[in-house]
């Protein structure tokens, strides 16, 4: 009995915030309603029905001469450039990322240092990937380099911050020991950081692959080379069949990378 009255006195003397959940409602509801004040449907574009049906046509019936088809003009060779730029441009920002995520992270650099790279990985994020091509095409011109340089800038803002975290969750002990064993800083890096990171760092990388691949495409129609250029040629020149052929085949790939990335993310989340 006491018990229970023990346990009854802990439920009456729980913090009511009914209030404050009943405000972030009213706060969001205001904040939907004032969003969606600026937003005004005004029905279907006729061209937008005329490209919705001609996609789908060209799914259903795609061009398999453009499937087939080992010139550069064809699915396979554009397919082929779009995952190449993605692999270069992740591995390159991949390997660059671990000395911005090191020099970023203040639990290894002096603040004043550490700030400096923070503010710049932070720069290298906020600028969308699709701005960083458009201001590359001006230097190095379009085609796949452009895509490259890109993707490999892109990929260090975003990859040097997973590292980062992934350095603040640390076992320092580690490298408590290795300092009192008279270890280089380079040495302790080398020995008492990096194999922590090995696991993080591949998951890591894997997963930006999949982003790079769909940027990809995405920067292939601002002239960043890939296949993204020849399916924005297509969709407006209205070859709904060669259309077909480039989607199906990005949807295949998709396909392919993503079992093949979750495979191997599942085997280092269980060590294996």
């Amino acid at each position: 009995m006491q018990y229970a009255n023990h346990i009854l006195e802990k439920y009456e003397a729980r913090p009511r915030k009914w209030r404050l959940y009943t405000l972030i409602v009213l706060i969001m509801a205001l904040l939907l309603t004032w969003s969606g004040s600026s937003i005004t449907f005004k029905g279907f574009a006729a061209k937008g029905t005329e490209v919705a049906k001609g996609i789908f046509w060209g799914l259903v019936k795609p061009d398999l001469s453009m499937i087939f088809n080992t010139t550069t003009d064809g699915v396979p060779y554009l397919l082929m450039e779009t995952v190449c730029i993605a692999i270069l441009g992740t591995v390159v920002g991949g390997i660059l990322a671990l000395p911005f995520s090191f020099l970023a992270s203040p639990k290894i650099m002096p603040k004043p240092v550490a700030f400096v790279f923070n503010a710049l990985i932070l720069l290298i994020r906020t600028l969308p990937s699709i701005v960083w091509a458009l201001i590359w095409i001006r230097v190095t011109g379009p085609g796949a380099f452009c895509g490259v340089i890109t993707q490999s800038i892109c990929s260090i803002g975003m990859i040097s911050k997973m590292y980062m975290t992934a350095i603040a969750d640390l076992d320092t002990s580690i490298l408590e020991s290795l300092d009192a064993a008279g270890c280089t800083a380079f040495q302790k890096v080398r020995y008492g950081i990096i194999p922590q990171l090995t696991p993080n760092i591949i998951s890591t990388v894997i997963y930006r692959f999949d982003i790079n691949i769909k940027d990809a495409t995405t920067l292939g129609i601002v002239g960043a080379g890939g296949i993204g250029a020849a399916l924005i040629q297509c969709i407006n020149s209205r070859r709904w069949t060669m259309v077909g052929s480039f989607i199906l085949a990005m949807i295949v790939l998709m396909l392919v990378i993503e079992f093949a990335s979750t495979r191997i993310r599942a085997k280092l989340a269980r060590g294996q």
